[in-house]
């Protein structure tokens, strides 16, 4: 997006140094990723760098309201809650399409946001290859707020780890080896140190948790958490007899289960900004907009069957029977913004924050992107296209 480097980059381009790229990231992180890595990283301007910060920042004080969690209450199912829920997410992940307005600048539109991490460990490997491999101008970068690779996982570290011993905190999923994701899990286990473990292999003995590591019955103090809960819930019946995550357990959760629904399409009516697609809880419309075209229904929890509804019309908002789980929000159009040598692409940035316990408000990090050419936007929508995938951003700052 910043014409003359993606000119440079696209003429210098070869496959060559893009198959190197992927076996530096397979050799770095021990393992192939399991989606598709795209040709090429997003180069974002000045300008729609400050925009992403801004809209970020603008959604980050709704976050900050000291009402907050009054008015998400309700944002948690009743048979979803855990307990002990702590004062703020650890992590919280922002999406934007990226768009264009009618004078041809580009904007950001809040596509999702999540109190949930992303793959935080591996963005980093995938930015770093990329630098490695292809000719990066110095003075755009993937990282926010001073950090470098160094700085960036030791924050990580103090975080997740704190002064628990490395082997008393575990990254808990479900299956974590069937997961697309679990080249994360695989950097995860090698800059911080910590280990994935599979929900069924906890042992619990009262209210405390163990793990079996290197045939020693080692205790969980924290837990890094990448189990979505509605999925957990749904996958249950099909599982071996496993901990039940919803009672009292003795262990640190970094980030808490409950964040997820509290910071999610739940929260998007309550922000205000031109970044932010104006949206309604479906019971709390004031009338229903004569142009549905330009609108989607939106599930607020993604129980089987419930998907998003992209072409709204009247007879789908009067079937709901639940209007408070739904939300209508404005189309967001994506901007064909990226120039790529078999057509152009679009694209989706991810804004990824920590918030350690000592800081006032959640810090900017480090990013993701994907990039896509289809009307879907996932990475596992894009198998027949080149120049498409998971990526990241390097952006330019004033």
């Amino acid at each position: 997006m910043i014409p003359a480097v993606r000119a440079t980059y696209n003429q210098q381009f070869t496959d060559t140094q893009y198959q190197q790229l992927l076996q530096g990231i397979a050799q770095d992180a021990g393992i192939a990723p399991a989606f598709r890595v795209a040709e090429t990283p997003v180069f974002v301007p000045a300008e729609l760098t400050d925009k992403l910060v801004q809209a970020c920042e603008e959604i980050i004080n709704v976050v900050l309201r000291p009402d907050f969690k009054t008015i998400t209450r309700d944002a948690i199912p009743p048979h979803l809650k855990v307990p002990h829920e702590n004062e703020h997410p650890h992590f919280i992940v922002i999406d934007f399409a990226v768009c264009r307005r009618d004078d041809g600048t580009l904007i950001p539109q809040l596509i999702e946001l999540q109190g949930f991490p992303t793959m935080y460990a591996f963005q980093e490997v995938m930015a770093r290859q990329f630098k490695t491999h292809f000719n990066i101008p110095g003075q755009l970068s993937n990282f926010f707020n001073g950090l470098d690779e160094n700085s960036y996982y030791q924050l990580l570290r103090e975080m997740i780890i704190g002064t628990c011993p490395p082997e008393e905190v575990i990254l808990l999923e479900v299956k974590p080896e069937e997961q697309k994701t679990k080249i994360d899990f695989y950097s995860t286990e090698k800059y911080l140190g910590i280990s994935a473990v599979c929900l069924t292999d906890l042992i619990q003995e009262g209210k405390k948790l163990f793990y079996m590591r290197d045939g020693v019955k080692t205790p969980v103090q924290r837990i890094y958490n990448r189990i979505i809960f509605d999925d957990l819930l749904q996958q249950s019946p099909d599982l071996p007899p496993h901990v039940n995550l919803f009672q009292e357990l003795d262990v640190e959760w970094i980030t808490h289960p409950n964040w997820f629904y509290r910071i999610s399409k739940y929260t998007m009516p309550f922000i205000h900004s031109e970044y932010v697609p104006k949206s309604w809880f479906l019971h709390e419309l004031p009338v229903v907009p004569a142009d549905l075209e330009n609108y989607v229904l939106k599930p607020l929890f993604s129980f089987a069957g419930q998907g998003v509804v992209i072409d709204v019309t009247q007879e789908d908002i009067d079937k709901i029977t639940d209007p408070e789980n739904w939300i209508l929000q404005h189309k967001v159009k994506y901007a064909p913004a990226i120039e790529t040598p078999s057509g152009p692409a679009i694209c989706e940035i991810r804004m990824m924050y920590v918030w350690p316990d000592s800081s006032p408000r959640p810090i900017l990090v480090h990013n993701l992107s994907r990039i896509s050419k289809g009307k879907m936007i996932g990475v596992g929508f894009n198998s027949k296209d080149t120049w498409v995938g998971g990526s990241c951003c390097f952006f330019e700052h004033r």
